[in-house]
């Protein structure tokens, strides 16, 4: 191991060569060993042991001669990149193979062709350091941003999101009936997850059933169980989801699909806190919080006699009122952040991060989808870009479209236009387009146009029509 000399400061990188190539020796150290606390390794085994007793900041590759040839050394550099991926690794060789260099850059953060100008290499190994550390500093203050805007599971730091966060302090501690209301995709059963995570049946079964998902035969047996023998089918006797909810909490998402009949079974349970099964005999007390969710304009409904409106009183003790996305004013970046990383990582693939265009595309798409939509899309984006940066042309056509962003880009390029020249291209362009509909007859293409028949005579005349 070399030192470099005294004068400099205490946090001094840490660096390893790894190759059996001792001519390399003088050169490391002129030209490494000053600038950082340098070891020389002459094989593969020698690498783990120094990363458990000192974590190193960078090393250098001798992708040839560290592991005995060169298809194990692409092996070792993808190995080293798993066990830190904040190691600057770079690669060296002698071979010129495109394949070779190809491979090496899935891991590697350089690649160098030997024999190389080390000098070159201490200037390139010390810029990565430096992209390295800036990388690792931004991804903790996104990290530290995230935990300050994060609410048990929830994300946001919009001012919508903060009230959201405020009435989930102040229900979760009772045992009153909520309903959350807001668009589809908007995220209502993490907010349910929420409140019970921090109230005092954190402990107690969360039982959850979207009463869109089955239909009304099958939702009332998931709801209310059912006794051996109770209909064709019916085996064995089974406790329905509010049996299950008792001690804890019952989470009825969508329950303004419920018909009718079900409501007033529903409101039965409500009044007298006890469930009978389909086919039984008696009733069983059961203590259990209803939470419930809906996207549908619950007092149209009642208006029109589609829900009880007792039973609406019932559910409505508490409403908690969930912004879509396009109410959330500065929430994308930091959701593209968040989403970004967790399917970069699920999906194994180096994280990618976003031009500054796209964020401004994506913050004033409507996102009719809401939450579910811009997940998705960032999902889709991850898998399907190239390269470690996403720009506009790789969102969805749909989106570039309605953006005025990427139109105002579209109009007037980075490089400006000849305003007349574009004026008269124009003109051109809608004189041949209604000659072409009038075939050829200029009176009633002037009429299209409107435009006068002198007006129209210069204009063929001008542009030779």
């Amino acid at each position: 191991m070399r030192t470099p000399g005294p004068g400099l400061g205490a946090e001094i990188p840490r660096l390893a060569i790894v190759t059996t190539d001792e001519t390399a020796l003088p050169d490391v150290e002129q030209y490494l060993a000053p600038n950082f606390v340098t070891h020389f390794l002459s094989s593969e085994q020698e690498i783990v042991p120094l990363l458990a007793e000192s974590p190193l900041d960078a090393i250098i590759l001798d992708l040839d001669t560290a592991a005995g040839n060169t298809t194990r050394g692409l092996e070792l550099l993808a190995e080293l990149r798993g066990i830190n991926p904040d190691l600057v690794l770079i690669a060296l060789t002698r071979s010129r193979s495109r394949n070779i260099r190809l491979e090496a850059g899935q891991s590697a953060d350089e690649f160098f062709i030997v024999p190389m100008d080390f000098h070159e290499l201490q200037i390139v190994v010390s810029r990565a350091l430096e992209k390295r550390a800036m990388e690792i500093e931004n991804r903790r203050m996104r990290e530290q941003i995230e935990r300050k805007y994060s609410f048990c599971g929830l994300l946001g730091r919009s001012e919508s999101m903060q009230r959201v966060y405020d009435a989930i302090r102040r229900v979760a501690d009772a045992s009153t009936t909520v309903i959350i209301r807001g668009e589809s995709g908007t995220g209502k059963e993490l907010v349910a997850r929420a409140i019970v995570e921090i109230g005092p049946r954190r402990d107690r079964p969360f039982i959850s059933l979207n009463c869109a998902a089955l239909p009304e035969s099958l939702i009332e047996t998931e709801l209310f169980g059912h006794e051996k023998g109770a209909f064709t089918g019916a085996h064995a006797a089974r406790p329905g989801h509010i049996e299950l909810a008792h001690t804890g909490t019952l989470y009825l998402d969508e329950i303004a699909t419920l018909g009718l009949a079900l409501q007033s079974k529903l409101l039965r349970v409500l009044e007298d806190r006890a469930v009978q099964r389909i086919g039984g005999k008696t009733s069983k007390k059961i203590d259990f919080r209803l939470i419930t969710a809906t996207n549908e304009n619950l007092e149209e409904m009642v208006r029109a006699g589609r829900f009880r409106e007792d039973l609406y009183y019932r559910i409505h003790v508490v409403p908690i009122f969930l912004p879509p996305l396009r109410e959330r004013p500065g929430d994308i970046p930091l959701l593209v952040d968040h989403f970004l990383r967790l399917y970069c990582a699920a999906n194994n693939v180096p994280l990618k991060h976003v031009e500054p265009e796209v964020l401004e595309i994506l913050e004033e798409n409507p996102w009719h989808g809401n939450l579910r939509e811009l997940e998705n899309l960032i999902q889709r984006l991850v898998l399907m870009t190239e390269g470690p940066v996403i720009k506009a042309r790789d969102l969805p056509q749909q989106i570039l479209l309605t953006s005025s962003v990427k139109s105002d880009e579209m109009l007037i390029p980075e490089e400006g236009i000849d305003f007349d020249e574009e004026m008269e291209r124009i003109q051109l362009a809608y004189l041949q387009a209604a000659l072409r509909r009038c075939e050829g007859r200029k009176a009633a293409a002037a009429q299209l146009l409107r435009v006068n028949a002198a007006r129209m005579k210069y204009l063929c005349r001008k542009y030779q029509l």
